[in-house]
């Protein structure tokens, strides 16, 4: 069995490859900016699965600057798609092929910010797969990335509120805890969806 029918073999894989098939997605009409970002998924050891996470470098005028994240970016008029968009930002980000050395199974509901501060744009997060010996190589855009094993989302103390700073001023904001990293904002409710997926009970979805 090759290393990425390992992890599309993987229980917890199976349910949220379901889950996703399931999915029905009515395209935005909208005016606003496009931008995609992708949850890398590897298999640790033979039972377990991670997802990555990266922390991004800080930029004067960055409203993502500093924050936990998740490789991508915007849409760029070379890109002939979304998809596009996400394999080339994950390449430049963090030195990972999707195309090679990955694959895409499929995507959730898209996001937007909700602070008034961020000018409108709509997120796209896909799921991807990966090998579990991918070199992870970080471009300018990011300070950091690590594995989050992918049981820790299901641990109720690890999620609830915390405080951050944005713009200089506190803000409370719902979260997710690793250690000493805060994940809030985007990455916060793309990640719940996740969990909600991988946690549904009915077989058949």
């Amino acid at each position: 069995m090759s290393e990425l029918a390992t992890v599309l073999h993987h229980p917890d894989m199976k349910r949220l490859v379901r889950a996703l098939n399931a999915m029905r997605h009515t395209p935005d009409q909208t005016e606003m900016r496009e931008a995609a970002v992708v949850l890398i998924m590897r298999a640790a050891g033979e039972d377990s699965l991670e997802l990555l996470l990266i922390l991004r470098a800080e930029f004067e005028g960055d409203p993502w600057s500093g924050n936990i994240g998740l490789p991508g970016g915007h849409r760029d008029p070379g890109d002939t798609s979304l998809e596009d968009a996400v394999v080339r930002e994950t390449r430049e980000e963090i030195g990972v092929d999707l195309e090679h050395a990955g694959r895409i199974i499929g995507r959730l509901s898209e996001v937007r910010p909700m602070s008034a501060d961020i000018p409108g744009i709509m997120v796209v997060p896909y799921v991807a797969v990966v090998r579990p010996d991918v070199p992870v190589t970080l471009g300018p855009e990011v300070a950091e990335a690590f594995w989050v094993p992918l049981a820790r989302l299901r641990q109720p103390d690890l999620w609830g509120e915390a405080t951050v700073t944005v713009r200089g001023g506190p803000r409370q904001v719902l979260c997710f805890r690793h250690g000493k990293h805060i994940v809030w904002g985007l990455t916060e409710r793309i990640l719940r969806e996740l969990l909600e997926l991988l946690t549904r009970t009915n077989p058949h979805i």
